[in-house]
């Protein structure tokens, strides 16, 4: 029988003892898991605070209006009258230029230069930003920037030049609010004027006249190129200074162009190969400053408060000014040192009060001094008209007459120029003759405080005490006050109201103050106008008169001399039926000249000038002169038997003083 095969055996399994598992306690385990969760909590706190940090403090983006004026340093720009620029205070910012007056490849090549996605992103650009990390990140250093032309404008305008996260992330904050508040060609628009262009200049405006002497308008393809250049290096790249540089970055602009297929190839290789011309840098008129810090004051004294740029429209004619400038000049130059002159100052107005020229000085250069705005001097006789004027209104006439004598007032004794007396004369003749005496005569008739109302009232504003002695001109004025106080004269009565400034706007072209038309204010009666007028023709034309070398040719000229006490001041006031104006001469350390006169240098200066001033213009009849003074036959002789009369006192007396007859 056979064995049966022996049972098989399951395998035995070996348990070999595992390695006790460490278990936290319990309350561990808790307070582990609070710390990571405390861990997680103040990292994620930390972050977002630092996050929120960069915006901490962040400036409110203005209004639009505002980013106008954002960060400008004062500036004002003085133009004429056909909108010639003729000088810039500060740096120069162009006036407001719209992108949809340019050709289109001008804003083109700065959006090639500087943003190529303009259009594309929404005032960040977020894939360029991811572009310049990794290539500064390969470089490790900065090599690349991301910036687009809307952040440039808040960095500019809004925020600063600091280089930090902060500033960058609010940088980028802000301009996307700015894209979404204003249209993107407004944003390019507020660039292209606002960017700095280097060498002072603001604007594509002005970078474009300063440059190429040309508008923005008017730009070439080379051109706007080689401008385009300039925001990322404006000193370095300066045209004046580093042209070659600039053409080097000016081809780069081009290629990315053609790229961007804002111009064509065969657009790019002429304007590679056109000859661009810099022209040379403005120059100024230095003595023109006289004329541009006076329009400053005045400018300030108008406007409460200063826009940070100004245009402004004064009211000097260039041609007419530089002329006067070089002929008054090269006179004090001239003959100045053989009479002890060392100064002058002159003053053109026309009828209406527009100052058409003005010199405050032989050399600005020198003295900034203004001798027709800010220097006071005693105008000698050539305040006498004044005098006559409340005489006459008091009801006396051109044909009275009054006596030349030794006179008394209160101690004060006035004399005659050259000494002498002539006994009778008319109050015409006096004026003519510029005598004293009767001048004296008049003030006690009239009285001091009489004339200073009535000077006050032609438009003076210095102070003026009330002495005898201001009838002769002792009292110091300016030259601007005594010229627009001879122009109630001209007028026939009108107060002439004297002005600089035409307008003043701002350089997006917003009018800040336009000059007014309105009827000018009736200061003294018309009838007694032209008896003044009729008088002071006579001081020019007269055989007699002092001013006869003030004469001009064609015209008919009215007016006065008038010379200080021991020669300081040396006046000619006077005007046509155009203009009117006066010329002075002295020294600024109040020295007297060697007997320098009225009727002297400052008449042949003033003859001289208003020659220049009249040149080509029909002559017009002057109020008053048509028919001038006319003293009757009757009134002659009564003036000549009296004139004899004292005359024959005056030698009888002599002859019994010789003699003995009378005690000395």
């Amino acid at each position: 029988m056979a064995k049966s095969a022996p049972p098989t055996r399951a395998p035995r399994t070996i348990k070999v003892p595992r390695e006790p598992i460490f278990r936290w306690p319990a309350t561990v385990r808790g307070w582990l898991i609070l710390a990571v969760l405390a861990i997680m909590f103040a990292g994620g706190g930390y972050a977002l605070y630092k996050w929120r940090s960069l915006y901490f403090g962040m400036p409110k983006l203005p209004d639009t209006a505002e980013l106008w004026e954002a960060h400008r340093e004062p500036a004002m720009e003085f133009v004429d009258r056909d909108g010639n620029t003729l000088s810039v205070r500060g740096p120069r910012y162009g006036r407001s230029t719209d992108i949809s007056t340019l050709p289109a490849y001008v804003p083109q090549a700065f959006i090639a230069a500087e943003d190529k996605r303009f259009y594309d992103h929404d005032g960040a650009d977020d894939a360029a930003i991811a572009r310049a990390a990794l290539s500064n990140l390969r470089a490790g250093e900065t090599v690349s920037g991301a910036s687009t032309i809307t952040q440039q404008l808040i960095k500019n305008l809004v925020l600063d030049n600091r280089q930090t996260l902060k500033r960058k992330a609010q940088e980028m904050k802000l301009a996307r609010e700015l894209e979404k508040r204003i249209s993107k060609d407004e944003v390019l628009s507020l660039y292209l004027n606002r960017v700095y262009f280097g060498a002072g200049l603001y604007g594509i405006d002005a970078a474009a006249r300063n440059y190429f002497g040309k508008p923005p308008e008017k730009l070439e393809i080379q051109e706007a190129a080689l401008l385009a250049t300039l925001p990322k290096a404006p000193s370095k790249l300066n045209l004046r200074d580093n042209l070659a540089g600039a053409r080097d970055r000016q081809l780069y602009v081009l290629a990315e162009m053609v790229d961007q297929g804002f111009i064509t190839k065969e657009q790019s290789d002429t304007a590679r190969a056109a000859e661009v011309k810099i022209i040379d840098a403005p120059v100024y008129d230095a003595q023109l400053g006289y004329v541009l810090d006076a329009s400053a004051e005045r400018v300030k004294a108008m406007l409460p408060r200063l826009p940070g740029d100004l245009v402004v429209t004064i009211s000097i004619d260039p041609k007419l000014q530089d002329k006067i400038e070089s002929l008054l000049v090269e006179r004090i130059a001239k003959d100045g040192k053989a009479q002890g002159v060392s100064q002058v100052g002159a003053l053109v107005m026309a009828k209406d009060g527009r100052v058409v020229a003005m010199v405050g000085g032989a050399d600005y250069a020198t003295s900034e001094f203004n001798r027709v705005t800010q220097a006071k001097r005693q105008p000698g006789s050539s305040f006498k008209p004044f005098v006559y004027a409340a005489a006459l209104e008091d009801g006396f006439s051109p044909y009275d007459v009054m006596i030349d004598a030794p006179l008394t007032i209160e101690k004060w004794k006035p004399e005659n120029y050259g000494g002498g007396y002539l006994g009778p004369m008319t109050l015409s003749e006096a004026l003519t003759r510029s005598t004293n005496t009767i001048a004296a005569q008049l003030g006690q008739e009239a009285s001091e405080e009489r004339i200073i109302s009535l000077a006050k009232r032609f438009g003076m504003t210095s102070p003026m005490q009330p002495f005898p002695s201001l009838a002769l001109g002792s009292q110091e004025v300016t030259m601007w006050e005594l010229v627009r106080a001879y122009g109630a004269f001209q007028s026939g009565g009108l107060r002439m109201d004297p002005y600089l400034i035409d307008k003043i706007e701002d350089s997006r072209g917003m009018v800040l103050y336009q000059r007014p038309e309105y009827e000018r204010e009736r200061v003294y009666p018309y009838e007694l106008a032209e008896d003044m007028n009729a008088m002071m023709t006579r001081v020019v034309n007269a055989p007699i008169g002092t001013g006869g070398r003030a004469r001009v040719k064609n015209w008919t000229v009215a007016g006065k001399t008038g010379t200080s006490q021991d020669w300081r001041d040396a006046w000619f006031v006077g005007f046509t039926a155009a203009y009117v104006g006066a010329v002075w001469v002295g020294n600024d350390d109040d020295s007297p000249m060697k007997r320098v006169t009225g009727g002297g240098l400052p008449a042949d200066l003033w003859s001289d000038m208003m020659t220049v001033v009249h040149a080509g213009m029909p002559s017009e009849s002057l109020i008053g002169a048509e028919g001038g003074i006319v003293i009757s036959e009757a009134a002659e002789q009564r003036i000549s038997f009296y004139r004899g009369l004292s005359q024959a006192f005056s030698v009888a007396a002599a002859n019994r003083r010789a003699s003995g007859a009378v005690p000395q």
